[in-house]
């Protein structure tokens, strides 16, 4: 398994409650840009640390938030494509569908390959429905031109005799024809997120990595999804490292210290839905039949939104923002506790979902302070991560399908 050290980088002391939303519409008034370039100097020491743990590192990306201070994917994979020797390097991801340029980006991708000598993996994402306005993006359309973005952006890291024209529906470019090539041929990996089963289809069909973040017990429906399109593909069952999945990750000497240190980091999980209701839902995100299913589904007394909750082995589904630390660990949204708590918890859920190659953990969070990040990702480097690399998946049976398969 290769595992992968997440954190967003927050600005944690201006998540105030009071603040009506910490994204979009929060005055920059209330960030201090001498504590901000601290936090990132030490962000950056935190990993730059995992070259010598042995923990890939992954990055992503959003704007005018407190909750992110990483507007870009490509400024801090661009340094530590050089202050890393030895580690892999993601990015998951970049919003190409709130992105002006794709061929800027495509430049991007290939420099920072050359820079960490093929150490890069890319992903893409649509972005959240938040993320159109700081932006300056349309949410109608916003499926197809993610689509378009992709394609132009792997027509250009693979065109090598020349330059191309490109005229789609969202971009018109004259002359394509990125320098450098990247390392990787015919380029680095790449990823795609969802935190539904919906996309799976289109990213097996890309032969994607697919990767989805704090969604539990719910990823097997993806991950059955992806592997049930490469069976009728007729590609056999995939190898489970186009499978990955993020968590909240905390490791102690003791239980209790360990679920100390899980408070601090799933502030992440407290502050997400602290947006102002106006950015939630832009009219046009959401394909019409699905906002008219959940405002179906949102009229009964019991009804919990998938993307706002998780869901326990019983079935039942509580708000991830309200549910106890108990609950976020049966669910498999975290795992806590000492070495061994942890390796059983992460053990469980890869047994629960058929297997999986890539692990992402939020290892920092919140207002976690940096010693206590460097302690637990220390532990897990030395009494985790070993024993996570012996893991291999046994017989999985799909549900619905006769047929087992066995992933590489």
């Amino acid at each position: 398994m290769n595992v992968w050290q997440f954190t967003e980088q927050p600005y944690y002391p201006a998540w105030d409650p009071a603040h009506p939303s910490l994204r979009n519409s929060l005055p920059g008034r209330h960030l201090d840009p001498k504590l901000a370039a601290d936090l990132y100097s030490r962000y950056m020491d935190e990993w730059e640390m995992c070259d010598e743990l042995g923990i890939n590192i992954m990055i992503n990306e959003h704007h005018s938030t407190a909750t992110c201070l990483t507007s870009s994917c490509h400024v801090p994979l661009s340094i530590l494509a050089r202050t890393t020797k030895k580690i892999r390097l993601l990015s998951l991801g970049i919003p190409i569908a709130n992105r002006p340029d794709p061929v800027r980006v495509a430049e991007e991708i290939a420099m920072i390959d050359c820079y960490s000598h093929g150490r890069y993996e890319v992903g893409f994402v649509r972005g959240g429905p938040f993320e159109v306005w700081p932006a300056n993006a349309q949410p109608v359309g916003q499926t197809r031109r993610f689509g378009e973005a992709y394609r132009l952006i792997m027509k250009a890291l693979t065109t090598t005799d020349g330059p191309f024209s490109w005229q789609g529906e969202f971009f018109h470019e004259r002359s394509v024809n990125i320098w450098p090539r990247p390392y990787q041929q015919p380029h680095p990996p790449v990823w795609f997120v969802s935190i539904g089963p919906g996309p799976g289809n289109w990213i097996a069909e890309q032969k994607g990595k697919v990767g989805t973040f704090l969604t539990g017990r719910d990823s097997k429906l993806l991950f059955d999804t992806y592997r049930r399109k490469w069976l009728s593909l007729g590609w056999g069952m995939p190898p489970v490292d186009m499978l990955g999945y993020m968590g909240i990750v905390a490791v102690a000497d003791t239980e209790a210290k360990a679920k100390e240190r899980a408070h601090h980091i799933a502030g992440y999980i407290r502050t997400g839905s602290q947006l102002a209701p106006q950015f939630f839902n832009p009219p046009g995100y959401v394909p019409t039949r699905v906002e008219a299913q959940a405002m179906r589904n949102s009229t009964r007394a019991d009804f919990v939104p998938a993307y706002a909750s998780v869901v326990l082995k019983d079935g039942s589904r509580v708000y991830q923002k309200a549910a106890s630390m108990e609950q976020l660990i049966e669910a498999h949204v975290m795992f806590v506790g000492t070495p061994d708590q942890v390796y059983r918890q992460i053990k469980a859920y890869y047994d629960y979902v058929g297997g999986f190659g890539n692990l992402m953990i939020m290892g920092h969070g919140g207002d976690l302070p940096h010693a206590d990040t460097v302690d637990s990702l220390g532990l897990f480097s030395r009494e985790v991560l070993p024993r996570l690399k012996e893991l291999r998946p046994g017989d999985y049976e799909l549900p619905g399908l006769q047929t087992e398969g066995k992933a590489a």
